[in-house]
This record gives C-alpha cells, structure tokens and sequence, in this order.
C-alpha cells in the first residue's frame, strides 16, 4: 500500500504533468479563468486519465505484448482516449449542459491533451501492473487538477488587484504559473 501511496504523491506533486513536465499546457492556461471550469475539467481528466490508465494497461499486458504488436501502443491509446472523451462529452452535454458549455472547446481537446496520452505510455515505460497503473493515473490527474484550480484562484485574485498594463492577460498568467512551478519544485526533496 505504501508504494501505491508513493506513487500518488509522486505523480500528483512530485512530478506533476503541468507543472514540471509541462503536459496538459493548452487547457491549463485556458480553462483556468473561471474556477466552475477548472473544477469541470479536473474531473473530466480524472475521469478520463484513471480509465485510460486502467484500460491501456490491460490491452498492452494482455493484447499488444503478447502479440509483440509494441510499435502499435500509441496509436491504440489514443483510440482508447478519443473513446473516453466522447463518453466524458455526451455525459456531460446531457446532464449538465452549463458544464458542457462552460469548457467549451476544451472537453474534446481533452482527446489530444498530451498529458493523457503521457501517462498511459509511461506506464509502459515505467514496466506498471494494472494496479499501479490505475493509481499512477489517478495521481497525475490527481496533480492536473490541483494544479488548474490553483491558478484559477490565483487569476481570480489577479482579477481583482491593479496589474500593470504590460503585465495584464497572459504575462501574468504565465508569471503565476512559472512560480506555481518553483513552489512545485519544493515537493523534490519530499520522502517517506
């Protein structure tokens, strides 16, 4: 069990996607402008993160090894993924429409966010079972989502103050993100 727990914090504040692999940009920076649709969002990627962990572990344990079809797990994930972002959408587009428009064009890029396809080939990479796959993507989503609605409360914050007019929009946002990153650098030493 501690190494399961090792593997969240580790892949939630350690090595978090956005903030020290600098995967999942686009809709971070996007999205975080109303804190409704970060919360959204973290969910969605949850959501879409731990299955496609869970279901591209077992088609490359038990379809694509054994039949040394290796080369083909990229392409076989991001089938996975685009499957599970169309579940997530029509969900979503049917019982709560507000959400649905809130995130706008970033529930389908969902499909191509590299973090999602990140984490299942590390997984592979990482040499994984099912089970640690499972709690390796629920961490990085896990951290995706600490990490959005984070600079979501900080952009509301910035909302409110008087940014100097070369500094208002993106430079800020990105400023806020870089120290986001340095404060998340913090998390390095961190041991059990």
């Amino acid at each position: 069990m501690k190494a399961l727990i090792l593997i969240i914090v580790g892949t939630a504040l350690i090595n978090n996607v956005v903030l020290n692999q600098f995967l999942g940009i686009c809709s971070f920076l996007g999205v975080s402008k109303q804190m409704k649709a970060s919360v959204s969002l973290g969910g969605a990627v949850i959501f879409v993160i731990t299955i496609a962990s869970a279901v591209a572990s077992l088609l490359y344990t038990y379809v694509l090894a054994p039949l040394s079809l290796d080369y083909m797990k990229t392409i076989v994930f991001i089938l996975v993924i685009a499957a599970l972002v169309q579940i997530v959408e029509m969900f979503l587009k049917k019982k709560s429409p507000a959400i649905y428009n809130a995130l706008g064009i970033y529930l389908p890029l969902i499909t191509t966010n590299c973090a999602v396809l990140g984490v299942a080939l590390t997984n592979v990479q990482n040499s994984y079972n099912f089970v640690q796959s499972v709690f390796a993507g629920f961490g990085t989503a896990l951290g995706y989502t600490i990490a959005i609605i984070l600079l979501a409360g900080i952009r509301s914050r910035i909302d409110e103050q008087a940014v100097p007019a070369p500094l208002r929009g993106a430079p800020i946002v990105l400023i806020s993100a870089a120290l986001m990153s340095i404060a998340f650098m913090g998390f390095a030493g961190l041991t059990f």
